[in-house]
């Protein structure tokens, strides 16, 4: 937070109001992103669930075959993933990997944020019907959950 506000602090103007509450709207701002950004993974989480007809494993068990399995979805999800376009890629990357909200996203690579959530949003399709185009949805999430 307190690098985004150094990096931040030429867009701050007296005239609208004081430092106290500019610092604290940003603040405020950067906890919805967190909180949107958490409940869109929420939703997206659910509605796989609802498509799938079946319960997905709620806990998970700390095991060498679990181990594996992450190692071999992480191994795909790096295949599918050099398939998209480069700016999906990075999008993507930027935040699934690097846990950034869209905001940070735009923010950073000087993109604007329109086009970063339409590239998150095709990306995040690809890499959904390339997943579901290795087989059966049922057989995939069973063994993947």
């Amino acid at each position: 937070m307190f690098i985004e506000l150094w990096n931040r602090a030429h867009l701050y103007d007296a005239t609208k109001g004081k430092a106290l509450g500019w610092i604290i709207t940003m603040a405020r701002r950067r906890a919805i992103d967190r909180v949107r950004r958490r409940q869109a993974y929420d939703r997206a989480e659910e509605r796989m669930r609802l498509q799938s007809g079946d319960e997905m494993e709620q806990s998970r068990h700390e095991t060498v075959e679990n181990d594996a399995n992450d190692t071999d979805r992480a191994e795909i999800f790096q295949r599918i993933l050099v398939t998209l376009p480069e700016a999906q890629r990075e999008a993507v990357h930027l935040a699934y990997y690097c846990g950034l909200s869209q905001r940070e996203i735009a923010a950073k690579t000087g993109i604007p944020l329109g086009t970063i959530k339409t590239r998150l949003e095709l990306g995040v399709r690809k890499v959904r019907a390339a997943i579901l185009a290795m087989g059966d949805q049922q057989e995939w999430l069973t063994a993947h959950a």
